[in-house]
């Protein structure tokens, strides 16, 4: 039995895939092909460039960059939260301290590791 609920859904999915598959198609037949040394080249704001462009990054950079997205998950539990807060009473009080000590203890965690500290 088929859910007519998703049935919107489903078609507009379908919509955006095949917008998406006919615009890459269109601009891969339509597009130009004119191929030169200059437009092959990595432009650097008109400077020619200069070493290798795969070069790797601190390890503490990707570290900073995932205790940004942790940090902002929790943000984004806590807006529907303040909500519904009334409503949770008590019990949504405690849950929602319960998650902020969560997160408290592993940025604590964090802190003490010196994932923080630039060098």
């Amino acid at each position: 039995m088929i859910n007519y609920s998703f049935i919107n859904i489903a078609i507009y999915a379908l919509i955006v895939v095949g917008f998406a598959v006919v615009t890459v198609m269109l601009s891969a037949v339509v597009g130009p092909k004119a191929k030169s040394k200059e437009k092959l080249s990595p432009y650097e704001c008109g400077v020619e460039p200069v070493g290798n462009a795969r070069f790797s990054f601190p390890v503490k950079y990707y570290i900073i960059a995932l205790m940004f997205l942790i940090f902002d998950v929790e943000v984004v539990f806590m807006y529907p939260w303040a909500i519904v807060v009334r409503p949770l009473g008590a019990y949504g009080m405690y849950e929602m301290g319960v998650f902020i000590l969560i997160v408290l203890v592993g940025f604590v965690y964090a802190w003490k590791k010196g994932a923080f500290e630039w060098e």
